[in-house]
């Protein structure tokens, strides 16, 4: 995997179709829920349905001074790549993730008998139907699913940093009165 190429591939090819309405926890892990719709690569009328989840362990505004830890994103699988090769590309071009640990658990793999337009369709009308407020729901490309993954693990942390401060004030307030 070229690092710079695929990073620039999702950058350009994630679409977040819908966010997680529920904000992340600021004290405990949070468990968030995924579905990633990409064309195949083998057949565009078919579109790989990637169903996981990300454990995002307590998010802080405050970071130590460790490198973030990506667990279960299969870069290890790249000859040659460990996770620290993407912890430094992410680092150098000035990607910061609130939190250490990120734990990605792929589910399911399966294949949707069905363009990428129909899928999404399928996929928003079934969370809406389920009132599914916990499952994002993502758009990106197969050959860069981890950064589509992780750019929309990025987005809910960048969502819920006013709401961290906050509590993190409210916490410091009620502790020191």
């Amino acid at each position: 995997m070229d690092i710079p190429k695929a990073w620039e591939k999702a950058l350009r090819n994630t679409e977040i179709l819908r966010s997680r309405v529920h904000d992340l926890a600021t004290f405990s892990d949070t468990h968030v829920p995924y579905i990633l719709l990409s064309e195949s690569l083998a057949d565009n009328a078919d579109t790989v349905v990637r169903k996981g989840e990300v454990i995002v362990e307590k998010p802080s505004i405050i970071l130590p001074p460790n490198f973030p830890q990506f667990l279960g994103f299969d870069f290890e699988k790249e000859k040659e790549l460990e996770r620290e090769d993407v912890t430094h590309f992410l680092l150098v071009r000035g990607v910061t993730l609130p939190s250490l640990k990120y734990h990605n658990q792929t589910f399911s793999l399966n294949i949707y008998d069905g363009g990428l337009k129909k899928a999404i369709d399928h996929f928003s009308d079934q969370l809406q139907g389920k009132e599914d407020v916990h499952t994002g729901l993502i758009a990106g490309r197969e050959d860069c699913w981890q950064f589509s993954v992780l750019i929309f693990i990025c987005s809910q942390a960048a969502r819920n940093a006013d709401v961290d401060i906050r509590r993190l004030m409210e916490k410091y307030k009620k502790e020191n009165s």
